[in-house]
């Protein structure tokens, strides 16, 4: 693994010329990657789609499903034992399901995390990668890493990035669209 420094940049032609220009700095052009990053949840990681298998934030979602089931059941059983004289016995146990139903939908929400709002130990806090084309550049020993930002924001690179990873001819095969950017210069 080598230091990685990488810029988001908005149009083809500006990817073009960060290759040329890193290349006449020195940079070899086995060391360059240069590729698109989908926007967030978009990344096809998944057979059926999407980037995770379980939607950040609804990490406790299963705690609240159980405890709104048994308290929605028990509510729904006593409505339903009210109800015997008109529907009979079959009324204590329609409304216990019926209960039971609005209590996991109730308690599984009432549980999921907001957009942006920060769950402990999870991916779920922002900031996010954003989308765009992605120049990176691995550190090998050639140039330095104010040479590559100094490339990039001339370009009008933001979210320029360090990261730790591989690139061998010309593929960053360890990144992951996924992972929150190490920053090191944010947007304007």
């Amino acid at each position: 693994m080598t230091s990685i420094i990488a810029g988001r940049l908005q149009r083809q032609d500006q990817v073009e010329l960060a290759i040329t220009e890193l290349l006449a700095a020195g940079f070899p052009r086995d060391g360059i990657s240069t590729f698109y990053v989908n926007p967030a949840g978009q990344h096809d990681l998944y057979p059926i789609g999407g980037d995770r298998d379980e939607s950040p934030g609804t990490g406790e979602a299963d705690e609240g499903l159980l405890r709104g089931a048994a308290t929605g059941g028990a509510i729904g059983a006593a409505v339903g034992v009210a109800g015997i004289a008109v529907m009979g016995p079959v009324s204590s146990v329609l409304g216990a399901a019926v209960g039971a139903h609005i209590g996991t939908l109730v308690g599984s929400l009432s549980q999921m995390k907001e957009g942006g709002e920060d769950e402990a130990g999870t991916d779920h806090a922002l900031p996010q990668r954003e989308s765009g084309m992605v120049v990176a550049v691995a550190m090998n020993g050639q140039g330095t890493e104010a040479q590559v930002i100094a490339i990039l924001e001339a370009l009008g690179a933001d979210q320029i990035e360090r990261a730790d990873g591989t690139i061998a001819a010309g593929d960053w095969g360890d990144f992951d669209p996924r992972d929150a950017p190490n920053l090191i210069r944010h947007p304007a």
